[in-house]
């Protein structure tokens, strides 16, 4: 599951690059994939909607099994 991931996360990384940010993956534990975003996505007040409407719907889509995806700099206050 970690491979298929990284591989998605590769195609979805032009988009974050625009704009001047990129994503690290972190770990995939109990359905949840933990994720770091940087460069500028780090900090930005779009960035929960980056990481929902665009990452974590991109990967629910494909993997059924994932039940969220979070960002580790932005807590858990979504």
């Amino acid at each position: 599951m970690r491979l298929e991931i990284e591989k998605t996360l590769d195609t979805l990384r032009p988009m974050l690059h625009a704009d001047g940010g990129d994503i690290e993956f972190l770990d995939y534990f109990n359905h949840i994939v933990l994720v770091r975003l940087t460069g500028a996505c780090e900090g930005c007040p779009h960035a929960n909607l980056t990481l929902k409407n665009g990452i974590e719907k991109k990967l629910v889509e494909l993997y059924p099994e994932i039940l969220a995806v979070r960002d580790i700099n932005l807590g858990d206050d979504e």
